[in-house]
């Protein structure tokens, strides 16, 4: 059998694994049942095996060491070969890895935590901790957020032992280690990066921390050395809160986030019409209660899960979940199957340099309709946040990474407590008195998506230079199309850091994120 032909025969057999595994991942989100659980199990399952075929496997590495291969088919055995490797693993542990992944997403999806005495979801909690004054209020609603970890934490850290397992039987470190392996990271290039992303954002997040600190105290008649994580917005203190930035939902709040999501995307040119109507995007009972984007079919079958409620907060994860799903629709779909995809830290960085539009003057002004008096006025304020938010969420980050391959390297260890000195650490927000719960593992992608977090950072970092080329977007459809053209549309054809290097001219640096920084 030819290279060709190997890569004909594997796109057959995977492709409709592959969406099946896909529609009913989704099934489970919006429908989180024990049915939807077992038929997203046995997807799943049928799935890996096909991956496990030692044949297949053998016959994927052979041909790749042929010579003078088509470039193209050389990228999709470089693509095989890594959706392969962490399957050639013993069936059942395989079996019981997915059967306890799905078992604790639909945990997560299904739980909603207790205040006063009342079930309140995810939008609930973060209304208490946007809004209310009184602090044991704010607590009581922290608190249950962090229920769900205590409800998955044993299972979870028995998870990340099933996952090492596997990773060992290749010859892997760990599962930390195997998984940027097989995304075609390097871990020493990664952590070269985190320290330098460190270096760059500790001083000015010190000082934004010690001002936002101020604040708090001033507002809840208390001292900076009294502040808890419940006195900031955010459960995990990983967005801006309004203290430092800008309450926009005195302008977004109320406002038809469906029609705002689909003029920022027409104004660029891109038309995101048929994903939305094939989205879920109101909240309810039994659907998990986070977003994402899914190619179901690498054929056009994009769709968005939101838990939308009219608020900025909401506003801005429409903007960044439609700029995955543009991302996803703008692929060629002439390539070869295989080919039609991309890598997670470049759709992240289109995904967040979209988001970050909703702190942009021009696109406040121009499509959600802002005054230009208000504008004025908000301008100023508006670049500080933005600013902010790149702050405090490159720290999150942080906290996340260096968390998980600590996690993986032990995962008997006293994690609780070790996560609680990260959050010190990196975050400046000091652990509650006395405290000793599994937190972290109230953090769905430690068990969704575990080794992802770091896409993000690197997300950042594509979106600042992303900027740096193409510009504002917003009433731009040449800059649509330079990016759908340059970006979009060759896939997964070049690795993700020459797929950066060549639509943005320049290989991928923290230069332009910390230029943002400073202005």
């Amino acid at each position: 059998m030819t290279p060709d032909d190997l890569v004909a025969a594997c796109a057959a057999t995977l492709r409709p694994l592959e969406i099946a595994t896909n529609a009913t991942w989704w099934e489970s989100n919006v429908d989180a049942r024990d049915e939807t659980q077992r038929r997203r199990a046995e997807a799943e399952i049928a799935l890996s095996d096909a991956l496990a075929d030692p044949d297949a496997f053998a016959a994927v590495r052979a041909a790749r060491a042929e010579p003078d291969l088509d470039p193209l088919v050389a990228r999709q055995l470089d693509l095989l070969e890594q959706g392969f490797t962490p399957n050639q693993v013993d069936a059942d542990l395989r079996r019981e890895i997915v059967e306890l992944e799905t078992d604790i997403e639909s945990r997560f999806a299904r739980h909603r935590g207790v205040v006063d005495g009342a079930e309140v979801d995810d939008n609930d909690i973060l209304e208490v901790l946007r809004s209310s004054q009184d602090a044991e209020h704010r607590a009581a609603a922290w608190n249950a957020s962090k229920t769900v970890g205590a409800e998955v934490a044993t299972d979870l850290r028995s998870l990340v032992r099933l996952r090492n397992r596997a990773a060992e039987s290749l010859g892997y470190r760990d599962h930390f280690a195997l998984s940027l392996a097989t995304n075609e990271f390097d871990e020493a290039r990664l952590f070269a990066t985190l320290a330098e992303i460190d270096e760059i954002t500790a001083a000015p997040f010190r000082t934004l921390k010690a001002e936002l600190d101020e604040q708090l105290a001033i507002r809840f008649g208390t001292t900076v050395d009294a502040l808890r994580p419940w006195h900031y917005e955010d459960p995990f203190f990983q967005e801006t809160p309004k203290a430092i930035g800008v309450d926009l939902d005195d302008y977004l709040g109320g406002a038809d986030l469906e029609a705002l999501t689909a003029r920022t995307f027409d104004s660029m040119g891109l038309d995101v019409s048929a994903v939305l109507e094939r989205s879920d995007l109101a909240p309810r009972p039994g659907k998990v209660q986070h977003a994402f984007c899914i190619d179901v079919d690498r054929a056009g079958d994009v769709r968005v899960l939101c838990n939308n409620v009219a608020t900025a907060r909401w506003a801005e994860t429409m903007l960044h979940e439609f700029g995955h799903a543009v991302y996803f629709d703008g692929v060629e779909r002439d390539l070869p199957w295989l080919l039609r995809t991309m890598h997670l830290c470049v759709t992240e960085g289109v995904a967040m340099r979209c988001g970050r539009l909703v702190n942009d003057p021009g696109w406040l002004g121009r499509i959600a309709g802002v005054p230009a008096a208000a504008l004025a006025d908000l301008a100023p304020r508006l670049r500080a946040a933005a600013r902010s938010q790149l702050l405090i969420f490159a720290r999150w980050v942080l906290v996340m990474t260096h968390f998980e391959r600590g996690l993986y390297a032990d995962p008997d260890g006293n994690h609780d407590d070790r996560w609680w000195g990260l959050v010190e650490r990196f975050q400046l927000v000091r652990r509650p008195d006395d405290r000793h719960a599994p937190d972290w593992a109230a953090k769905i992608h430690i068990a969704a998506a575990p080794v992802y977090y770091h896409n993000y950072l690197f997300g950042e970092l594509v979106a600042s230079q992303l900027s740096a080329t193409f510009g504002n977007l917003v009433d731009d459809p040449e800059a649509g199309r330079a990016l759908g053209s340059r970006l979009f549309a060759p896939g997964a054809t070049l690795r993700w850091d020459r797929l950066v290097e060549q639509a943005t001219g320049s290989p991928l640096s923290p230069a332009a994120f910390a230029r943002e920084l400073a202005n």
